[in-house]
Parts: C-alpha cells; structure tokens; sequence
C-alpha cells in the first residue's frame, strides 16, 4: 500500500470512529459496583446542574467494565469505566491493541472491604489468619466458624460475596487471602477461594447481597464499606484483626482491609461524545470527591488534598497513562 493510500485509510478510520462516537449524546459510564453508587450520584448532579444529558451509569463489575472500555473507540463503546481495583498491565494492552491509546486514570478516594452480617445475629471479630482458614480452598475446608477458632460463633461458616470478574474481589483475595495465608500456615502460591458452597457468589448487584444478608442473619457478606455506610440500620461490620470498619480507621490506614477507588475516561471520546471532560472534572471537584464533597455523605474516604490536586490536574489536562505506568 502506497504511503498516500495509507493515510488515506487511517484517515478514514479515524473519521468513521469519531462519525460514531458523536452519533451518541449520551456519556456511557460502566463498571465497578463499588464505585456505581457514586458515580451514579455524579451523574444524577451533572444531569441536574449542566445542560448535558444524565450519563447512564451500568454496574458491571471492574473486569467487566474494562472488558468492555477496551474494547474499541466509538458509539458501540463506553466512554468511561470505574474500577475498584487498578486497571491491570494486560489489560492496557488490550486497550492499546484495539485502538484505545490514550487513558486517562483518576483516583477518586479509598474504600474498605468488610464483611458483615445483619444486625440481630451474632457479632464477628475476625483476624485474616481466620477467614483464610475458613475460606481457602487448599486449607482444612471447616464447616463451623467455631472449628476455625473456638471463640467464634458454633454457625455455618456461610459468606456471600462477589465473583471473580468483580475488583472487590480481587482487593478481598490479595488485601485478605493473600496477606493472611503465612499466618493460617497454608501455602499462598496458588490460593484460591473454596467452592464447596462456604464461599457463595452472589453476582455483581451489592445491594442484593444486603437483602439476603437480613434474610440470612448468620451469613456473611463480603463488600465496599459504602454499602455497609448506607445500610448500617440493618447490618454489622466484623472487626479485622482488631480494628472496626469505620471511616476513619480506613481513611488513617488502620483498617487493614482498604484499597483506592478508580475511574478512566477514553480520550479519544472527549469532545465527541458531549460532556465527557466536563462529568469527569465533576467526579474530581472538590465539591464531589473533596474532603466536605457529597460523595463523603455517600461513604467515599477522600484523598488527602495534596494528592486529590494532583489527580483533578491529571483529569483536567487529560494526562494519559503509558506503558511506563504499569512497570
């Protein structure tokens, strides 16, 4: 192919994916069910204050999402995604090998991991050494939670969490099984979650597991600590090797069982797809994400304000991840 047909391809190309993307007006956000609840309040606070429409915000887990992110540039694909868990090396790959060569990452605050049950049923102080042994598929497989440890209560070791495509549980297996593994005396090469029916994948809907949760009072549940914020008239948080999951202990690094929060935006979609810089410069004002923000109310733990300057400015300018980023 002559260099003048080359160009003309990739011009071509390029026009037919921006022809795409701007046949849609309204900003696709998908992924985490973490981060869903504040996004969603992003969204609903843009569509209300801006004359852009409401982004549509999908919960479909943070592998999911960045399944479908990376999937291409255009109408077809989402804009944004979240994650609970950081976008993996292989998974920028995939971006890049399809096209999607520019990201721009943002942090949005922390959260922790708990697990909890409902209120009315026995109360759990847990360490990890406990929950690796009563959750590991290569461990003794107990069937009580009192033959893990004879202080724990003589229940059905019975714990509702999410599946593998989810970032929550991804943060659950390395935050808890991994760390814990050592002290449970099971070997951490190749740990891997029961599937004999103690470990119950519950799908990507948190919500739904807080429902079986109140159905099921001396079952588990394994989630981000928004959902246990916003239902703490119902449910309970299990202390983690001695600390409660609370806000403060998880924004001070106390609560061991914490990670960040994420978003990424597709840049090539910025000023295609109508206010996709401007629903991200919203996720990242100080009016949302900051430290008296409203997504606080909903149970983010804020970034400490020199680090959350350096993420609005990595948003603002569009600052793109390179391969660099991931080594």
């Amino acid at each position: 192919m002559s260099i003048f047909k080359l160009a003309a391809t990739t011009a071509l190309i390029a026009a037919t994916a921006a022809t795409a993307a701007s046949a849609r007006d309204q900003i696709r956000v998908v992924g985490s069910s973490t981060v869903f609840p504040f996004s969603t309040a992003v969204a609903e606070q843009f569509g209300r204050s801006t004359d852009f429409q409401t982004p549509v915000v999908e919960s479909t887990g943070s592998g999911g999402g960045l399944k479908l992110f990376c999937a291409g540039v255009g109408t077809d694909h989402p804009d944004i995604t979240n994650a609970s868990r950081r976008m993996k090396a292989k998974e920028f790959k995939l971006c890049s090998d399809n096209g999607v060569t520019e990201v721009t990452e943002a942090i949005i605050g922390y959260d922790g991991i708990v697990m909890a049950n409902a209120k009315g049923g026995p109360e759990f102080a847990l360490t990890r050494e406990q929950i690796v042994t009563a959750l590991a598929a290569q461990g003794p497989k107990p069937m009580m939670w009192n033959e893990v440890d004879p202080s724990l209560p003589a229940i059905k070791i019975e714990v509702l969490g999410p599946p593998p495509s989810s970032g929550t549980r991804d943060a659950f297996e390395e935050l808890v099984m991994h760390e814990g593994c050592e002290g449970a005396g099971i070997e951490c090469e190749g740990i891997s979650i029961r599937e004999d029916g103690a470990f119950i994948e519950a799908g990507e809907n948190d919500n739904l597991i807080v429902s079986k949760l109140e159905a099921n009072p001396n079952a588990l549940g394994v989630f981000g600590f928004s959902f246990l914020d916003q239902n703490s008239d119902v449910l309970q948080g299990a202390t983690v090797d001695g600390v409660e999951p609370e806000f403060e202990a998880i924004a001070d690094g106390d609560y061991p069982v914490s990670r960040s929060l994420f978003f990424y935006i597709k840049n090539a979609h910025v000023g295609v797809v109508p206010g996709v810089a401007e629903f991200a410069a919203e996720f990242m004002s100080p009016a949302a994400a900051g430290e008296e923000g409203y997504l606080v109310d909903k149970g983010l733990i804020p970034l400490p304000e020199d680090m959350f300057e350096t993420i609005s400015g990595n948003v603002s300018s569009l600052k793109p991840l390179t391969a660099s980023d991931f080594e």
